[in-house]
C-alpha cells in the first residue's frame, strides 16, 4: 500500500502537510499526557495472558468494544471507548535511565549523555512554540505545561528550551487543581499592586527605551519579545477565564474525577478551546494523600511500592480522567484538530522481580526500567482509531512488527500541527539544525483521504 511509504524523506510528509494546511492545520493543537516513571506496558496496554506467571502479572485483559483489542481489567472505562483510541504497542529505545529516556523522547534526539535531564537540545514544546510562537490570540500562551508543585522546574522533565533560548520556555504553572484554593501563580498579582500595573509597565517601558538605545548587540529585542508575551499574558482576561475551573458545572469536573488527573485534563480541555496549540500535562500522583505501599508516580520498582496494590490505587483515576477527556474531545467536535497522546519515558521489564518495600519493610513485586517496549495511546486529531499498531514478543519484551521509536511519533505530530520537520534551527553557534534529525510519520494513524 502507497501509505506504508511515508516517511521524512519521501513524498507522504510533503503531502500531509499540504492536507493540514488546506484542512485544519490552523487551529490545530495537541493534549500530550507525559506519566514519568514508566507506566507498566504489561498491566494496562499489552498484556500477556499465556506468557508464563512471572511475567504476565496478576492482571488479566478484558475485552473492548472493538473486537480483537483487548485493555487491562483495571481500566473498564477505556474498554468501553476503544473505538476512539489507537494503541501503539511497539514504540522502543535505548535510553533505561530517567533522564535519558526522558530526553530522548522529549526531544527526538539522542542525548548527549544518557542521564542527568538538562536538554542538551530543545524539547518538541519548545521547538513547536518557536514555529508557532509564544502567543495566540487574546494573549493566551500557545505552550503550556502542568506539574505538581515542587515538580516545576523546566528541567524536571527534560522541557528545557536549549540553544532556542529563554524565550522559548514555555508557560509553566503548578498545584493541585483539584483543591478549591487552586491558582496558578504566575496569573495572580497582588491586589494593592493591580491599580498600579498600567503605572508599573509605564515606567518599564522608560527602561526598556534606555537599554534599546545602550544596546550594541541586539540582544534586547530579544528581551523585549519576552518580556511583552509575559506582560500579555499576566494582563490577558482569556488566560484568567481558561484556568478558571469554577467556570465548569460540578458534574462535568466529577465526570473527570476530583483529582490531580481529572482537573487537569479538564483544564487542557480548556485551554485548547481557549486556543493553546501545545498543553503538556504530567500525571505523577493522583491523589493528595498516598499509601505507604504505592509510590509517587509511574516508578513501579518493587523498592518503591508493590506494583499490583500501587496500579489498583492508581489506575481508576486514571482511567476515568484519560476516558472522560476523550470522550469530552469527541462530544464538543474538538477531536479533528485535537491531537491527544499519553505516554511515559519507557516500558517496564516484563519480568516481575520482588524485593523488600523500603516504605513497607516486606517482599513485594515490581517491574524495572525497560526502553525496549512500551506502548501508548493516541486519539482525536482527526486520526484513525479503533486499532492496535505494532506487537512485541510473547514475553513483552520487545518490538516484533512495525517497530517505532520517539522520533515516529514526533513526526506525525509536527504534520498534524503544519510543521515541517526538514526545516532547520540554529543552535548557539549558528550552526543549522534540522528540527527532526529521523522518523517517520505512522501512516497507520493518519486521516483517510
Amino acid at each position: 500500500m502507497e501509505i506504508g511509504s511515508l516517511s521524512l524523506a519521501g513524498l507522504g510528509l510533503p503531502g500531509f502537510l499540504q492536507a493540514k494546511a488546506r484542512g485544519t492545520t490552523r487551529d490545530a493543537n495537541v493534549i500530550f499526557i507525559w506519566l514519568p516513571g514508566g507506566p507498566p506496558h504489561m498491566e494496562m496496554y499489552d498484556l500477556k495472558p499465556d506468557a508464563p506467571a512471572e511475567y504476565r502479572g496478576i492482571f488479566r485483559p478484558i475485552r473492548t468494544n472493538v473486537p480483537g483489542i483487548e485493555v487491562g481489567e483495571l481500566l473498564p472505562r477505556h474498554a468501553r471507548i476503544a473505538d476512539k483510541f489507537t494503541l501503539i504497542r511497539s514504540c522502543h529505545h535505548e535510553f533505561g535511565d530517567h533522564g535519558g529516556g526522558h530526553k530522548r523522547f522529549m526531544t527526538g534526539r539522542i542525548p548527549a549523555a544518557p542521564t542527568g535531564f538538562v536538554n542538551d537540545a530543545p524539547a518538541v514544546s519548545s521547538i513547536v512554540m518557536d514555529r508557532l510562537g509564544g502567543l495566540g490570540a487574546d494573549g493566551v500562551p500557545n505552550v503550556v505545561i502542568g506539574t505538581d508543585t515542587g515538580r516545576q522546574g523546566i528541567d524536571v522533565f527534560s522541557l528545557g528550551a536549549a540553544w532556542l533560548g529563554q524565550s522559548r520556555t514555555p508557560f509553566l504553572f503548578h498545584g493541585d487543581p483539584s483543591q478549591p484554593d487552586f491558582q496558578v501563580q504566575n496569573l495572580s498579582l497582588a491586589p494593592e499592586l493591580s491599580d498600579r500595573l498600567d503605572d508599573r509597565l509605564t515606567l518599564l517601558g522608560g527602561f526598556d527605551r534606555l537599554r534599546r538605545g545602550l544596546d550594541q548587540g541586539g540582544s534586547m529585542a530579544a528581551m523585549d519579545s519576552f518580556h511583552q508575551e509575559a506582560v500579555t499574558i499576566l494582563t490577558s482576561p482569556a488566560v484568567r477565564a481558561a484556568f478558571d475551573l469554577s467556570k465548569e458545572p460540578q458534574p462535568v469536573r466529577e465526570r473527570y474525577g476530583m483529582t490531580r488527573f481529572g482537573q487537569r485534563g479538564l483544564l487542557a480541555r480548556r485551554l485548547v478551546e481557549a486556543g493553546c496549540r501545545f498543553v503538556t500535562m504530567v500525571w505523577e500522583q493522583p491523589h493528595r494523600e498516598m499509601p505507604k505501599n504505592c509510590t509517587y508516580n509511574w516508578d513501579s520498582h518493587a523498592v518503591n511500592c508493590d506494583i499490583n496494590d500501587d496500579l489498583r490505587w492508581r489506575l481508576p483515576s486514571y482511567d476515568q480522567a484519560l476516558t472522560a477527556l476523550i470522550e469530552d474531545l469527541y462530544a464538543r467536535g474538538l477531536d479533528r484538530n485535537t491531537l491527544l497522546i499519553c505516554t511515559g519515558e519507557f516500558g517496564r521489564t516484563p519480568k516481575l522481580n520482588q524485593q523488600r518495600g523500603s516504605q513497607t519493610g516486606v517482599m513485594q513485586p515490581g517491574r524495572d526500567h525497560w526502553p525496549g517496549a512500551m506502548s501508548m495511546l493516541v486519539s482525536g486529531g482527526g486520526m484513525r482509531t479503533g486499532q492496535v499498531v505494532g506487537a512485541t514478543n510473547a514475553k513483552g519484551e520487545h518490538p516484533v512488527d512495525r517497530m517505532l521509536t520517539p522520533n515516529d511519533l514526533w513526526a506525525t505530530v509536527y504534520g498534524h500541527l503544519g510543521i515541517d520537520p526538514h526545516e532547520s534551527t540554529f543552535d548557539a553557534l549558528g550552526r543549522p539544525m534540522p528540527i527532526l534529525p529521523f522518523g517517520s510519520v505512522i501512516p497507520e494513524i493518519l486521516p483517510c483521504t
